[in-house]
């Protein structure tokens, strides 16, 4: 999720759980803690300018459930022993508000499609509940309404009830995005399934700001299919449009370290292009299309076959300020997207007569 929103959640988890006198002292120090996870990118990007490794490393060790639980505990041991004195007032209050502040970032995080590697240092898939988008009010909004109430109230009662308040709600606001999303990815099922494509891997992610309108992506041989639903405005079946993808050369470069790489980390869920010799693979998970947000060169074609080039992240065409055009006219037709259903088609199955990217 965004900064601002791992910021108020630390700040509201660690000050409901210090005691009332130390309210002002735990906001801080849970919006500091909730930022904490995050300081891996600049980490990363001091040693290393490979973007494959930057995306897919992002989210693992300061993302860990094995890990954070020793973070805390060495943080909390650090302020009882050296700090001002509130932690050893009342420590086992503040061990689980730094504790508590710090594993909700990865928790948090793990609603978002990016993905969150919440098992570090092992290499499952990293864990993608993609119910709500990296920035959405809806769940924001409550926990900063909360921190400020708390902020101005101090040790009143009413801090403590903001505070609460603010953490159920938001906490409702992820539960209602899950149901949303089991209904969306229902109605995909079954969709997909008169189109051939029951086993087809897929995914559902909310768009941008908002859970009412979701995006599905599903693999088939020669590409991918994408369908939209609105639950305010749909009615009857999803339909799905389809797309082509150059899956031979993705197979075929499949044993290169950033292709390989890249498949795990994004579970398969490439387009992959064929550009002036190069191979480049975009995240279908991350973007619109055919604009996505992470797309690299990971190849260059050598005889009949792939060989590995310094990996090179490229330009999103969203970017500059016809880009800044063309995304504002994305989000009025998303906005409009969400209360009205589009125009009856048939659903779009993929087709034989589909050709791979030369």
């Amino acid at each position: 999720m965004d900064s601002l929103s791992q910021i108020v959640l630390g700040g509201a988890v660690a000050a409901a759980i210090a005691p009332a006198g130390h309210r002002r002292a735990a906001l801080l120090a849970g919006a500091a803690l909730g930022t904490l996870p995050d300081l891996d990118a600049l980490l990363l990007a001091a040693i290393t300018a490979d973007p494959v490794a930057l995306m897919t490393e992002h989210r693992s060790y300061s993302h860990s459930l094995l890990v954070l639980p020793w973070v805390a505990a060495l943080i909390w041991w650090g302020f009882k022993r050296f700090g001002n004195g509130r932690v050893a007032e009342a420590p086992t209050r503040w061990f689980w508000a730094i504790l508590l502040a710090l594993i909700t970032h990865p928790l948090l995080d793990a609603f978002t499609v990016y993905g969150t590697q919440l098992w570090w240092p092992f290499t499952p898939p990293p864990t993608m509940w993609s119910s709500v988008f990296i920035i959405d009010p809806g769940y924001t909004v409550w926990l900063l309404i909360g921190c400020a109430v708390a902020w101005f109230a101090r040790a009143r009662p009413l801090a403590q009830r903001a505070l609460v308040a603010g953490l159920v709600l938001s906490s409702g606001y992820l539960g209602w995005s899950l149901l949303a999303k089991h209904t969306v990815d229902r109605e995909a099922d079954r969709a997909l399934a008169a189109m051939g494509l029951a086993d087809a891997p897929r995914f559902s992610v909310a768009m941008p700001f908002n859970t009412l309108l979701w995006q599905v992506v599903a693999m088939t041989p020669n590409g991918y299919v994408i369908g939209e639903r609105s639950l305010v405005a749909d009615r009857g079946p999803m339909t799905f449009d389809g797309h082509p993808s150059n899956v031979q050369a993705l197979r075929q470069a499949a044993a290169l370290p950033a292709v390989a790489r890249l498949q795990w980390f994004n579970r398969g869920f490439m387009r992959a292009q064929v550009v002036d010799g190069e191979l480049q693979l975009s995240d279908l998970r991350m973007g619109l299309e055919p604009d996505y947000t992470f797309t690299f060169a990971v190849a260059r074609a050598e005889g009949d076959g792939w060989a590995a080039i310094t990996p090179r992240q490229l330009r999103p065409a969203y970017e500059g300020k016809q880009g800044r055009a063309r995304v504002e006219r994305r989000f009025a037709a998303m906005w409009q997207r969400i209360w009205h259903a589009p125009a009856a088609t048939d659903v779009i199955a993929p087709k034989a007569g589909w050709q791979e990217a030369p």
